[in-house]
């Protein structure tokens, strides 16, 4: 550590550091107990369903019956696509809090932040403290890293155990082991498989590290190497074998993950551009980009090509997903991360050369933590400006209003998992303009009135919540104008389907 730095003693790096992850701690436990409606609810919800499920499973008192045998069901039908893990967890806890949501915010902060721990210890590796703290700083307060490191979904856990593996791995570069060996494959191993996107990850910060110290040679015959990789692959592996050859219920999940087509349309890379912008922040990508001209050691310029590359290779493979989800793009926020590490590094070596003076390094600081600052302070009125909890009476009113029965086609938010949840009701969703697109670039054929046919079939009530995709679809709204309105509310408008 040179003597011009401004964190040069092991008190200041020290306060720093908690300064840090205490803020990133606070603004993630701000608005605790509201819905998880704030950030791409339709994917929450699947895991708030499952949860549910899991946990009646376990006959909680004070639930009836009918909602026991509801709520089960209602989880049972919702698609497996990545092991339920962080689900099973949080149902656990719900035998000791009760059905409380609060419990996965907390699961997934906490999963956030030790992964900022491990970002930190990893960076570090390459360049100064200053460098690692903008790195950590980035990954804990970007904006939309404090929201998507929140949510109820896999990708929380799976980025603290990638990042984990990243340390780790790094280690057994430095000095290999069978320690590290083994420790490094049951991590690469878990990450993948709470969620087998890690694998571009996993395998693109191996490759990089590996080979800026080892030959390819002498990797192909390295046993440590092959240990590594068969712990890796072994328990994502076993999963979809299990899945797929012998329950069965992973068949045709994979399908449609990668449409050929869009690998020429110039729109589906301006839509990929908008969805990473918004997730990761263009002048951040700019900006860890510059990383590359500024990163000093060889191991660093290797592992941001291994990330970059293991990113591009990711968007390419799940070429709809990233144009159209913008959380698929929350594993580029380590490798954004990682890649302003040397910028920051570079960056505060000059300051601290321009501010030799106590007072002017004491300026600096208040300045940094009127940033950090600034920065919370604006993701907590974004959480505030909006209360999600009167939802839940909205969709228990509607639940009532169809007496919970499966007799209702719903155009509606998430799928349906609002009415599932609060309002007890399972109903046929009728697709959206974008299911209709999605199934348009993959060759399906569309009859408005063959579906609209087939899908009030022995059906009692059409619900309508969502209003700007019943815009979008006129046929639908003037064939629906045609039956009379049995029940509407504030956000909701349900026709009886008995006589047109």
């Amino acid at each position: 550590m040179s003597q011009t730095s401004l964190f040069s003693t092991r008190i200041s790096r020290t306060v720093a550091l908690i300064l840090l992850f205490g803020l990133a701690l606070a603004i993630r436990l701000y608005d605790l107990t509201d819905l998880p409606l704030d950030f791409h609810p339709t994917r929450q919800l699947v895991s708030v369903i499952k949860a549910r499920g899991l946990y009646y499973e376990t006959q909680p008192d004070g639930v009836s019956t009918w909602q026991l045998e509801a709520g089960i069901a209602q989880a049972r039908r919702k698609a497996d696509v990545e092991p339920v893990v962080f689900e099973k967890l949080v149902a656990f806890t719900y035998q000791f809090t009760g059905e409380e949501f609060w419990v996965a915010r907390i699961y997934a902060s906490l999963f956030w932040l030790i992964g900022g721990i491990f970002l930190f210890l990893f960076v570090q590796g390459f360049v100064s403290f200053e460098g690692a703290l903008v790195s950590t700083a980035y990954y804990l307060l970007f904006p939309y890293a404090v929201f998507g490191s929140r949510s109820f979904q896999p990708d929380p856990l799976m980025i603290m155990l990638t990042l984990s593996f990243w340390w780790m791995f790094l280690r057994w570069t430095k000095s290999p082991s069978w320690m590290t060996t083994i420790l490094a494959g049951l991590l690469g191993g878990l990450a993948i498989y709470v969620k087998f996107s890690a694998a571009f990850f996993v395998i693109g910060a191996a490759l990089g590290l590996a080979l800026a110290r080892f030959t390819l040679r002498d990797l192909l015959r390295n046993g440590q190497v092959w240990a590594m990789a068969v712990l890796g692959a072994l328990p994502a592996a076993a999963y979809l074998v299990y899945g797929i050859f012998i329950a069965g219920y992973l068949g045709g999940q994979f399908s449609g993950r990668f449409i050929p087509s869009l690998l020429l349309n110039p729109l589906n890379y301006l839509a990929w551009q908008t969805m990473v912008s918004h997730a990761v922040g263009g002048v951040f990508i700019a900006l860890g980009l510059l990383g590359f001209f500024l990163a000093k050691e060889k191991r660093l310029r290797a592992l941001l090509f291994g990330l970059w590359g293991a990113y591009l290779v990711y968007g390419l493979f799940f070429d709809y997903h990233v144009a159209t989800h913008d959380y698929y793009h929350l594993p580029f926020i380590p490798i954004v991360s990682v890649s302003l590490s040397p910028l920051g590094d570079w960056f505060f070596a000059r300051l601290a050369e321009s501010t030799s003076a106590g007072w002017m390094r004491s300026a600096v600081i208040v300045v940094l933590l009127y940033g950090l600052f600034a920065v919370v302070w604006d993701v907590r009125n974004e959480m505030k400006a909006v209360d999600y909890r009167p939802q839940a009476a909205l969709w228990a009113e509607i639940g009532g209003k169809l007496d919970h029965q499966k007799n209702a086609v719903a155009l509606t938010q998430d799928y349906g998992s609002r009415l599932e949840y609060w309002g007890w009701t399972t109903a046929d969703i009728w697709p959206t303009s974008g299911d209709l697109y999605y199934s348009d670039i993959r060759g399906g054929q569309y009859s408005f009135v063959e579906l609209f046919d087939k899908a009030i079939r022995r059906k009692e009530y059409f619900l309508v919540t969502d209003f700007d995709e019943l815009k979008l679809q006129p046929e639908l709204k003037e064939k629906l104008s045609a039956y009379p309105v049995y029940a509407a509310g504030d956000g909701y408008i349900i026709y009886s389907l008995r006589t047109p």
